[in-house]
């Protein structure tokens, strides 16, 4: 599939042309993605954000400078929220806004595992999700979607369009992940067998956009977590649910203001996964 090409500026009365949106998050995420593939272990510059298992590198600062970059260059009056950088909301905004995740995966990248990538996600002003993109360089996977026109996968220059899982097979696979916060996480873990009735088995991969993403080609059959930030699941939840899955994300309140508020994140689950996974995550 080739996303078609347009005028990423658009105009006033019609907006820009949604395949010229997810190109343009395309070559944002390949921005990012470059400064990753140059992992360097003698170069992270890892410091601790706080909580003991958030981390920020010398990488996730450069790769979010790289993708930023390319939207300002090529629209200007987008806003923008990135993990790292905030939201920088621009004179005379669009009312469009980019959410970045320069490096989904951290602490993975730090450990040299290879399941991270960046995640940049694109939504308008009504807020609604329009296109998103998470490339992962060390797996050589790019997934990408645009809002009615599915979710592909680009893999060893083969593009193939996703599905989401098969239905009804046996040994289904949840996918899950864990708050830093210690009375939000012991929750989780009291909860978690609840959580997997009818899974045969579960994993944690430490990256909620690659999450969603293997949820969106049926590697897993599931995936929930609660308190996740926007930037994590903003491009991997579309491409879930434009590859089919029932998918449960917070609803962007304020768009220009950088999403949900810290009181509806924490409160809400982000998950995907088949129709019949839905009844199983508390309102």
């Amino acid at each position: 599939m080739s996303a078609a090409r347009g005028d990423a500026r658009g105009d006033a009365a019609s907006g820009p042309e949604p395949g010229a949106l997810l190109e343009l998050a395309r070559a944002a995420a390949a921005a990012g993605a470059a400064v990753l593939a140059g992992r360097n272990a003698a170069q992270l510059g890892a410091s601790n954000k706080g909580d003991p298992g958030d981390w920020v590198t010398a990488f996730d600062l450069a790769a979010e400078k790289a993708v930023r970059g390319v939207l300002n260059s090529a629209r200007p009056r987008d806003t923008i929220t990135g993990e790292e950088g905030g939201t920088v909301l621009p004179d005379s905004a669009s009312g469009y806004r980019w959410s970045v995740d320069p490096l989904d995966g951290t602490t993975n990248f730090i450990r040299n595992i290879v399941y991270y990538g960046t995640s940049v996600a694109v939504a308008d002003p009504d807020g609604a999700w329009l296109a998103g993109v998470v490339n992962a360089p060390a797996l050589g996977r790019t997934y990408y979607a645009s809002r009615g026109g599915g979710a592909w996968l680009e893999e060893n220059g083969r593009q193939t369009q996703l599905f989401g899982p098969v239905p009804g097979r046996h040994g289904q696979i949840l996918a899950t992940g864990f708050n830093y916060d210690p009375g939000v996480r012991a929750e989780q873990a009291e909860g978690l067998g609840l959580l997997m009735d009818g899974f045969a088995d579960v994993r944690r991969l430490g990256s909620a956009a690659l999450d969603l993403c293997l949820v969106a080609d049926g590697t897993i059959d599931a995936f929930g977590e609660r308190g996740l930030n926007e930037h994590d699941f903003a491009a991997g939840a579309l491409i879930a649910e434009e590859a089919g899955c029932w998918v449960r994300r917070p609803r962007l309140t304020s768009p220009l203001a950088g999403g949900p508020s810290d009181e509806e994140r924490l409160a809400a689950w982000t998950c995907a996964g088949g129709l019949e996974f839905s009844g199983k995550f508390p309102l």
